[in-house]
């Protein structure tokens, strides 16, 4: 939720904050972002990484600005605003793939839902032009649709491009739509070929991130928990894996994002959002099993009630050797932190 006409004063390294309804506090010993971006004119809400194909440092973060006058806007690694795309009626959520084949080329893409059309909407990178015709329509003939959630799959037999697309409510079993996306001629298209997903009717279902290389879903079933399932449609198995985090947050569980070490090991990092600060859980599993997952940490961080997050492990330059953190916070911002920051608080509170 955000709130508007706030007043954000620092004293003593404390940040308050007057408002008619009270945003969460800042804690003390909050990390200090790398960098934070411009400020969109609306309503910040989700982040997404693209890596330059042959220059990592010329990477950008696709954010979205959600409004009815939003868009989708993309940052440089200092946080200065070098593209946007059309207007979009209220862009959610966004995520990014590589080499989505369109009219024999292949495509890196951007994409995010579009909520007051009942559209996903997909756009080129890293110029943010529109290659769907106007929208890809989802949950059509559903009454509940009002698309918010979105993580895109790659599935890595294949390399065929997938969106498992959540919405503001729905049916326990098929909250969530996957949608195949391809293209036909000059544009983006997409077809449904699973739809799945518990949901306990808390609140909803926004935060989706999927894990490539262990071909697994994670997803915010907020004030419940943390829902697993496997990616691969073709695999036929709408089974949930494994539901974590059900006593960890404050409130809201929301955005994921999910730092590889290595192709199979890392961490889950979900936002707890009354608290201003990220849950840590092993992207591996602990003790021999790959769906138990305990809670390593919980970094605090200087984002205002965080909606959304994304992550690398790719050397982007000198200040992200090793990665970068990219976080939504209230105030129309992104928050960038370098991993060393985000590493050295796991591996201090793993010590006590």
């Amino acid at each position: 939720m955000k709130y508007q006409n706030t007043v954000i004063i620092f004293l003593s390294s404390v940040l308050l904050i007057a408002c008619k309804d009270q945003l969460a506090p800042i804690p003390e010993n909050a990390l200090q972002p790398t960098a934070v971006t411009e400020a969109l004119p609306h309503d910040t809400d989700d982040p997404s990484i693209w890596i330059h194909p042959t220059d990592a440092t010329k990477s950008i973060i696709v954010g979205t600005d959600k409004d009815t006058d939003g868009g989708l806007y993309a940052f440089d690694l200092k946080g200065k605003i070098v593209a946007k795309s059309e207007v979009l009626k209220r862009p959610n959520n966004v995520d990014i793939a590589y080499g989505l084949v369109i009219d024999g080329k292949k495509v890196d893409v951007a994409v995010t839902t579009e909520r007051e059309s009942n559209k996903i909407r997909v756009f080129s990178l890293p110029d943010l032009k529109a290659i769907d015709n106007g929208g890809i329509p989802v949950f059509e003939t559903e009454k509940l649709r009002d698309p918010m959630g979105i993580a895109l799959y790659t599935r890595s037999s294949d390399k065929k491009i997938f969106a498992i697309v959540g919405r503001k409510s729905g049916p326990s079993g098929s909250y969530l739509w996957q949608y195949e996306l391809s293209g036909s001629g000059k544009w983006a298209t997409a077809k449904v070929v699973r739809k799945f997903g518990f949901y306990s009717g808390k609140k909803e279902i926004e935060a989706i991130a999927v894990d490539n290389e262990l071909g697994m879903i994670y997803y915010c079933d907020e004030q419940f928990g943390i829902r697993k399932y496997k990616a691969d449609p073709a695999l036929n198995d709408n089974k949930e894996v494994a539901l974590f985090g059900k006593t960890d947050f404050k409130a809201d569980n929301e955005g994921i994002a999910i730092y590889k070490k290595t192709d199979s090991t890392g961490y889950i990092l979900v936002s707890n959002q009354q608290a201003n600060t990220f849950m840590v859980y092993p992207r591996e599993g602990a003790n021999g099993n790959p769906n138990n997952y305990p809670l390593l940490a919980e970094i605090p961080t200087s984002t205002i009630e965080c909606d959304g997050a994304d992550v690398t492990n790719v050397n982007l330059g000198k200040n992200y050797k090793n990665g970068l953190f990219v976080a939504m916070s209230n105030g129309m911002t992104f928050h960038y932190y370098t991993w060393n920051l985000i590493q050295k608080s796991i591996d201090e509170q793993r010590k006590k």
